[in-house]
């Protein structure tokens, strides 16, 4: 099975389970590292995850894998909440962090409301409208991003 055929499979595998266990699949990978793959589950909920949270999916992802026995190479299954610098990748996730202060990389230069040209754009995220993320940048303009441009968007941990 190609790479993004399992990582298509583990994706919906991993949303039926976590759904009615009121989680959410964040983000997920599988890649190579060393010798063996990885198979990275970052899960999320309202007040963050726990410990607990994270084994008993373990458990049970593991259990379904094991089931449906798509995956041909060796690999170590992963478990973890986000961090404090979670990815956004949603709409639901550009609207669920309005305000919070956000980092957007971008795969060319998109210029700010006042014409100034830049890939990183730092400041509080204002939200998300017809597949554009409008950030309030530290500097006091507003950056109106498309979502096609966006390389990676993460939350910021404000000290």
């Amino acid at each position: 099975m190609a790479k993004e055929d399992t990582l298509s499979h583990a994706t919906a595998l991993a949303e039926g389970l976590l759904a009615p266990m009121g989680l959410q699949l964040v983000d997920i990978e599988y890649r190579k590292e060393g010798r063996d793959f990885v198979l990275r589950l970052f899960i999320d909920k309202e007040g963050g995850v726990t410990l607990d949270d994270c084994a008993a999916v373990s458990r049970e992802f593991s259990e379904l894998l094991d089931i449906e026995d798509f995956i041909q190479e060796h690999y170590t299954l992963e478990v973890s909440s986000p961090g404090l610098n979670r990815p956004l990748k949603t709409d639901a996730d550009f609207e669920r962090y309005r305000g919070r202060l956000v980092k957007i990389r971008t795969f060319e230069l998109v210029a700010d409301e006042e014409g100034n040209k830049r890939k990183t754009f730092l400041g509080d995220l204002v939200g998300s409208e017809n597949q554009i993320v409008v950030v309030k940048l530290r500097e006091g303009q507003l950056a109106r991003i498309p979502r096609n441009k966006i390389a990676k968007a993460n939350l910021e941990f404000e000290f």
